[in-house]
């Protein structure tokens, strides 16, 4: 009974989260424009609790008694999901059922419950952050998979009902549809983890696996589904050509969420499942197999490469940069195959933050903006930004620099620990090759940001107006500020990573024996 009362209480921010959910879905279909209204700041009122009960609840202690192959990932990656999810959630203020409110302030159409849409929108998206959260102190595989599910099954509605186009229904399915492949694929690997290890709990199969386990040819067919189906949730190659569709047809907002969350997710997974395969903390510990390090190795130089080559072809914003997440996945991937005895993971933790932060203050820039109510979704249309929206316009440029790594921003020290933990770890041509692609990225990320902040304004530069919300500039400008000033930070941000990183074997056989395995017979 201790036991799961300790339990509970590591679970409280993820309780918090859930009953949030349900009380802005109650909300969202009040008949008072006021309590509607309230929807946004009630949604970031959850995150901010949840932000602190994780700080309160998950110490060393509580989080070893769980049985988890990553203790301290839960404090810091919780933290993480819930600090970047406050600025998500702030640049959808103003964005979702925007017309029909209008209409309904206006008297041009009476309130109907059925076609309000913010409720349920942020609810969905409390949902999606909390199974970001729930991966983190996951101890088992059924209780992944299901916390997979939570994070991912709200993104599809997401971006269905993020615009009123048929555009983002498209988007939709094909997102819905591969998202289920990617998923089978994944749920057959971890069965396979299962009949190799003989156990559900992360912790025993990690002792299976140190036994020999990991030998046999269904655990390494096992790790590599794995690894595959992730790679969607990564958007990684082999499962990486759905972003630039999903991207474009989703709303700017949603574009901005499904940049990081499900990205943060899937490394989260990532870093648990080869905690308990293979990968720790112990310079002389037996490492991942050969085949699956070098599968990770080919993943990682295939999904920079094509990322970039791809953005580099790109005439609209959105698509540009679902190249270029595609692209980020690869850098981080460099982290993880590095590993965690050299500091791989911690590069990996640390990039998800600069990633996240740079995201928000690009995607904010561009959704402060519109033309006639529409999206601005072309590099033409950015031309001149700076003299009608400079504070725009300098967003989009910090973002810029910050994704190519330009010092003293925050992007440049979050590349420069993966570069250090790569080498550290022997992985000199794949850092080379990540060296080449950040080169090749500078092109196509001054695209970005010379045209809004050098180039003469284009003949429709005066149309371009500052959408009625002033939350997605504010955020953004919050986040560009933030690009400059995490630095300074940067100590504190990066122990906290280190410390989210797998023990050493010794303590990982400790806890694995205080774990009860599962009978696989039953």
């Amino acid at each position: 009974m201790m036991e799961m009362s300790e339990r509970l209480v590591l679970l409280l921010p993820e309780i918090i989260m859930l009953a949030g959910a349900i009380v802005v879905s109650v909300l969202g279909l009040s008949r008072g424009s006021v309590l509607r209204g309230a929807v946004p700041l009630a949604t970031m009122a959850t995150l901010a609790a949840a932000l602190i009960a994780t700080v309160l609840v998950h110490d060393p202690e509580r989080a070893a008694a769980a049985g988890l192959p990553l203790p301290m990932l839960g404090l810091y990656g919780r933290a993480l999901v819930a600090s970047i999810g406050l600025l998500l959630v702030a640049v959808t203020i103003g964005s979702v059922d925007r017309r029909l409110e209008e209409a309904f302030a206006k008297g041009l159409a009476p309130f109907d419950p059925i076609r309000v849409l913010g409720g349920e929108f942020h609810a969905f998206l409390l949902f999606s952050l909390a199974g970001a959260m729930l991966v983190t102190v996951a101890s088992d595989l059924i209780w992944l998979f299901l916390a997979i599910e939570l994070s991912s099954l709200p993104t599809y509605i997401m971006v269905a009902t993020s615009r009123g186009s048929r555009r983002a229904q498209e988007a939709a399915v094909k997102y819905f549809f591969l998202g289920a492949m990617s998923t089978a694929i994944m749920l057959y690997g971890f069965a396979m983890l299962y009949g190799a290890a003989g156990s559900l709990e992360l912790l025993q199969i990690q002792a299976a696996f140190l036994g020999g386990a990991g030998e046999t040819p269904i655990a390494v067919l096992g790790v590599l589904m794995v690894v595959i189906g992730l790679c969607f949730k990564i958007t990684a190659v082999p499962m990486h050509f759905y972003a630039p569709d999903v991207y474009e047809g989703a709303s700017v907002p949603v574009t901005a969420f499904l940049s990081f969350v499900p990205k943060a997710t899937g490394m989260f997974v990532l870093m648990s499942i080869l905690a308990a395969v293979g990968w720790s903390a112990d310079l002389d510990s037996p490492s991942l197999p050969p085949n699956i390090e070098a599968v990770l190795w080919m993943i990682a130089a295939l999904t920079m490469t094509l990322g970039n080559l791809g953005a580099l072809l790109q005439r609209s914003v959105k698509r540009m940069m679902a190249y270029s997440s595609i692209a980020h996945s690869g850098y981080m991937l460099v982290g993880i195959v590095a590993g965690p005895a050299f500091g791989g993971y911690d590069a990996v933790l640390l990039y998800l933050l600069v990633y996240g932060v740079t995201n928000v203050a690009v995607f904010g820039a561009i959704a402060s903006i519109e033309r006639r109510g529409q999206e601005i979704d072309s590099f033409d249309d950015l031309a001149g930004l700076r003299i009608r929206h400079p504070w725009a316009a300098a967003m989009l440029a910090l973002g810029a620099g910050s994704l190519i790594g330009m010092p003293p921003l925050l992007g440049f020290w979050g590349k420069l620990d993966l570069f250090v933990a790569g080498l550290g770890a022997g992985q000199t041509e794949l850092v080379v090759l990540m060296a080449v692609n950040s080169a090749v990225s500078a092109w196509y990320y001054l695209r970005l940001a010379g045209p809004p902040t050098i180039a003469p304004a284009g003949p429709q530069a005066d149309s371009i107006e500052r959408v009625p919300s002033r939350w997605p500039l504010v955020t953004a400008v919050a986040a560009g500020f933030g690009l400059f000033l995490l630095p300074l930070v940067l100590d504190p941000i990066s122990k906290a990573a280190s410390v989210a990183g797998p023990p050493p074997i010794a303590a990982a056989e400790e806890a694995a024996s205080t774990s009860a395995p599962i009978d696989p017979a039953g």
